[in-house]
């Protein structure tokens, strides 16, 4: 099934019902991977391209002491490393957060179909292009942002992803992402984490519990955070 990846790809360019149905075919039938597996790690060989059906996985980083730097989430529709395949090695690795369904397009099958089909092509751009704008957001958030900030940013970042691919309603969305997981985005440890999601929570703003994000109140929440989507550059908006 690659409904959710080509449904993404609408979200940024126009899909003729013919590059659906090349786009659908070029998707080899998705495996079905557990939590915390690397997909592909950092200094392998690029590979396929991955392209995540169900469930949440990452880029990511290890420093030299052993620490984690998640670099993007990545859900349902998003793929990876368009171009990855000119290098001779990754410089980070993949990595799944939860039981997900990853379907792997060939590099030599995913160029034919790049050569094949220009209006595929400007859908991946845009992809990218937004890939690239969410990154740059989190280098401000880590150098610029304070804590509460940074937690805010994050969580209406996710929670306006996740209503643009239809799986948050109204103001709670199911967010599997544990508080360690969440510090090694935001360069936080999972105690300070846990300190900002209490004061939000106590403030009567948002509240992560049971992998459940519920926000009461986002003109509040968007507010402490500083956030604007303009970087998230969706054409077709679902989410204002």
């Amino acid at each position: 099934m690659a409904n959710a990846f080509i449904d993404k790809l609408r979200g940024f360019q126009f899909i003729s019902a013919d590059d659906a149905r090349v786009l659908e075919a070029a998707c080899p039938p998705a495996r079905t991977f557990p939590a915390r597996h690397d997909l592909i790690r950092e200094g392998d060989k690029p590979g396929p391209l991955f392209l995540v059906l169900d469930g949440w996985a990452c880029r990511y980083k290890l420093l030299h002491d052993g620490t984690r730097q998640i670099l993007a989430f990545l859900m349902p529709g998003d793929f990876c490393d368009m171009h990855m395949s000119i290098l001779n090695e990754m410089d980070h690795s993949i990595a799944t957060l939860t039981t997900a369904r990853v379907s792997m397009i060939p590099r030599v099958q995913l160029d034919a179909l790049l050569d094949a089909r220009p209006g595929i092509v400007r859908a991946f751009w845009w992809v990218q292009l937004v890939d690239e704008g969410t990154l740059r957001a989190q280098i401000v958030s880590m150098g610029r942002r304070r804590s509460i900030e940074r937690v805010a940013h994050l969580m209406c970042e996710l929670y306006i992803r996740m209503r643009n691919i239809g799986i948050a309603d109204h103001d709670r969305a199911d967010l599997p992402l544990t508080q360690i997981v969440l510090g090694d985005a935001l360069g936080l440890t999972p105690v300070h984490v846990n300190r900002v999601l209490g004061r939000l929570r106590t403030l009567g703003i948002m509240e992560l519990s049971g992998g459940v994000l519920t926000i009461s109140d986002p003109p509040r929440l968007a507010l402490i955070a500083g956030f604007d989507d303009n970087y998230l550059h969706r054409r077709l908006r679902i989410a204002a």
